[in-house]
């Protein structure tokens, strides 16, 4: 699957995240950082000796060298000064964030929300799918989407809190479905697929597209400016981390969005 020739289906087009210089190895919309003064994106494996550029808090590696990459993050995004995130369930919680100084970590919580500039959302991904949202000038979110969470509805429920904080309906939202797993690489059993809201005909396995199941959910919301990720984590895990590719060894990607506090 090449990342820079692929069709673009009826309803949403691609989009790919493009790589930027500097201290750690990450992946930006630049698109919605002109359009919108929206930085978001996600990091990748990087060139580092062994596991690359881990974040995943619960990694197997030593703690020290994760939270040396944390803190090489964190100066990295300096216009930013809080960062939130959670321990994740899969699960359709959301969590309102506020600026203030620091890194907050929840517990379980699988979205996060802020209209307030200066706060970086951030969720842990490895082939599950980052979903961005955006009210340009407004608010943005930041979902993490495995097939559990799509199940609960995660999307639907990202886009109405969205809305109802600042007060506008779905078709000022924009949105992206980020670096994942696609279709062809998530061969799944049949709860998966009828989780998914599909038919799983057939003696199976089957394959899901989450992106395009979130793709649908969106547009069916109201939502018309959708754009996904022409990276696949499976496919292309010399620069990304997949879970399902790697037999569950991988270590863990993380996406961001938020809007910068100053200067930018």
């Amino acid at each position: 699957m090449s990342a820079s020739a692929r069709s673009v289906p009826s309803s949403n087009a691609w989009m790919t995240e493009a790589p930027v210089p500097g201290a750690i190895p990450r992946y930006e919309l630049a698109e919605w950082r002109t359009q919108y003064g929206i930085v978001a994106g996600i990091t990748g494996r990087g060139d580092l000796p062994g596991p690359g550029y881990d974040l995943g808090l619960w990694t197997r590696e030593p703690v020290a060298e994760v939270m040396a990459r944390w803190r090489e993050f964190r100066r990295t995004f300096s216009l930013f000064s809080s960062f939130a995130m959670a321990h994740q369930v899969h699960g359709a919680e959301l969590a309102w964030h506020r600026a203030s100084r620091g890194w907050v970590v929840g517990d379980g919580v699988d979205g996060h929300l802020t209209d307030e500039r200066g706060v970086l959302l951030l969720v842990t991904v490895a082939d599950c799918i980052p979903v961005y949202l955006g009210v340009p000038d407004r608010a943005v979110a930041l979902l993490h989407a495995g097939w559990r969470g799509t199940e609960a509805g995660i999307m639907s429920r990202g886009i109405a809190e969205l809305c109802r904080a600042v007060r506008c309906d779905p078709g000022h939202v924009v949105a992206h479905l980020g670096v994942g797993i696609c279709g062809s690489c998530y061969e799944v059993g049949s709860e998966v697929v009828i989780g998914c809201g599909q038919p799983a005909e057939g003696p199976g396995p089957w394959h899901v597209d989450l992106r395009e199941v979130l793709a649908w959910q969106a547009a069916q919301l109201g939502v018309t400016r959708v754009t996904v990720s022409t990276w696949c984590s499976a496919h292309h895990r010399p620069l990304f981390y997949s879970h399902r590719a790697s037999g569950g060894t991988d270590g863990r990607m993380v996406a961001f969005i938020g809007r910068p506090g100053s200067g930018d």
